[in-house]
């Protein structure tokens, strides 16, 4: 069916749920209402995650303190960089991650491939924090496992339909809350146990590099959170000489700031893991009820301890999980649209995204959870580092990528051999690392080596092509100026021939047969007939 002959489905349901969370688009100033604070408290409010203290807890009892607390900061150096340009982007230009990844070297199609590693990283995620929910059901209600998994799947659904306006609700109003829980009973234990303090630095002490490196492997895993950070950080209003204090304190903060947040959290799973290890054992050790059951039980009457623990365990997953369905939504959206040229719509993909999520847990992959992230982590390096370094290097100081991003058919090629290069050789020859391809010695030394891979391929690629596969076109066939006066995105409208919505000057270029089109009609075009051609390098 050509595109033109689906206008109905199109203008009542792909229409009608893409303004709602601009699903595949860019983000209009005129849904940006909010203040750049609120925007950057909503994404914060994804960092409320239990699986960072089970992380800690279980780098910190395998390999020490100290090899644990120099992996944390060695892995959210590296997350705190590459997170910046990207969250950057994400802010000032209104778009995803995937939307970034296609102009930054990847490709129109290209960045499919890293669409799927990200929509594999929120029900990996969502499948660790459902676990740890399902071990608090367990722990507090006697819940079979089983259904706690089914629970804590299901709950999800009714509070992730809404989109943005539901979430930045649902963040903002739990925060407080949830902040009291985590702060009270570690701060009393400090204060009334100073030597569980030093318990706990002087657990197995000395420091091995590849233990280090081990260890950093499983936290760099999280290199991939930055793009659910940027699922809010796209609504942050335009940037102005009123407003240009909060918003980069709220980008930064939100954006790459997200890992110090992080990496304080897998440090005090460190911490109680070692204060509670004697009483519960190894294994419940890095269970994150485990943990705040045995501090909360050092400040206040038994019969508080577990509800409080509960709902702490509770909150914190609805509060990550609704970002991780929401996001992982979003991402399958992205892929599956640009491969059949059809919108599915995006609550189909939420229910995907669980099911997935539900498998995992089903499976008990709470068990095996380092050696997973630490897999996964050589893609999700990979993945990132060739953005940040495509944005920092090729943009800014070689100048053989554009500035500024485009994200929209027909102004892409398809395919970008520098993005998809130094991704696929980056990923590839650590996993192989991982795996031991390259002897026993340099197998800690994967993520390393995928950081380096991508650092170096990205910009030699650049010039190998000199910049050739970038840009399809440079003209869109509108004469107005894509940025204002302040280097925001335009916010003149126009009206898209197909669907007749109206839409902002950076979501809309010149249709082939003439007029204008949105970039998600564009993009469902099945005959290919309102692509621009190419124009002459």
């Amino acid at each position: 069916m050509a595109l033109d002959q689906a206008v109905p489905t199109q203008r009542s349901g792909a229409t009608k749920e893409t303004l709602e969370d601009y699903t595949l688009r860019f983000a209009p100033r005129s849904y940006r209402r909010w203040s750049p604070a609120v925007v950057g408290a909503s994404a914060l409010g994804g960092m409320a995650y239990m699986a960072d203290f089970s992380i800690g807890a279980g780098i910190g009892l395998t390999h020490g303190t100290s090899n644990a607390l120099l992996a944390i900061l060695f892995a959210a150096a590296i997350i705190l960089v590459t997170g910046f340009p990207l969250a950057y982007y994400g802010a000032r230009y209104n778009i995803d991650l995937d939307l970034i990844t296609r102009g930054s070297g990847f490709g129109y199609y290209g960045s499919v491939l890293t669409s799927v590693i990200f929509a594999s990283f929120t029900f990996i995620f969502f499948a660790l924090e459902g676990s740890i929910m399902a071990q608090g059901l367990r722990y507090g209600l006697g819940m079979p496992l089983w259904l706690g998994y089914l629970v804590s799947t299901l709950v999800i659904i009714p509070l992730v339909i809404y989109g943005m306006k539901a979430l930045a609700k649902l963040q903002t109003w739990t925060n407080p809350l949830w902040l009291v829980l985590i702060v009270a009973p570690i701060g009393y234990l400090v204060i009334a146990d100073p030597g569980s303090v030093e318990r706990f630095l002087s657990y197995k002490s000395g420091v091995d590099v590849a233990a280090v490196m081990l260890g950093a492997g499983v936290c760099l895993s999280l290199m991939a959170q930055i793009g659910e950070q940027i699922d809010y950080l796209r609504f942050m209003p335009p940037k102005t000489e009123a407003n240009k204090r909060s918003w980069w304190i709220s980008v930064i903060a939100a954006g790459p700031g997200w890992v110090f947040f992080g990496a304080a959290k897998q440090i005090i799973g460190v911490f109680l893991a070692v204060y509670i290890l004697d009483a519960v054992g190894a294994t419940a050790a890095v269970e994150p009820i485990e943990q705040f059951t045995g501090a909360l039980k050092q400040m206040m009457p038994l019969w508080l301890v577990v509800p409080l623990a509960l709902l702490l365990v509770v909150l914190s997953q609805v509060k990550i999980n609704v970002t991780n369905a929401y996001s992982g939504s979003l991402a399958w959206t992205n892929s599956v649209t640009r491969v059949t040229r059809r919108y599915p719509g995006r609550l189909v993909f939420v229910v995907v995204n669980l099911a997935f999520a539900l498998i995992l847990m089903e499976a008990d992959m709470f068990s095996f959870l380092n050696n997973l992230l630490s897999f996964y982590s050589n893609c999700a390096i990979a993945w990132v580092v060739t953005v940040a370094t495509d944005i920092m290097v090729n943009k800014y100081l070689l100048g053989l990528s554009p500035k500024q991003p485009e994200f929209r058919r027909g102004m892409l090629y398809g395919f970008n051999p520098v993005g998809l290069t130094a991704f696929l050789a980056s990923s590839g020859i650590s996993i192989a690392i991982y795996f031991g391809a390259f002897g026993s010695g340099v197998q800690p030394f994967s993520p390393v080596a995928a950081v380096v891979i991508a650092l170096a391929l990205t910009p030699l690629m650049a010039i190998v092509t000199r910049g050739r596969y970038y840009l399809r076109r440079t003209d869109d066939g509108i004469d107005e100026p894509m940025l204002d006066e302040d280097g925001n995105p335009s916010g003149k409208r126009y009206t898209c021939q197909v669907c007749e919505q109206s839409y902002e000057r950076p979501d809309v270029l010149a249709s082939a047969q003439g007029g204008v089109i949105c970039s998600l009609c564009l993009s469902t075009d099945r005959t290919g007939k309102h692509v621009l051609p190419a124009q002459a390098s």
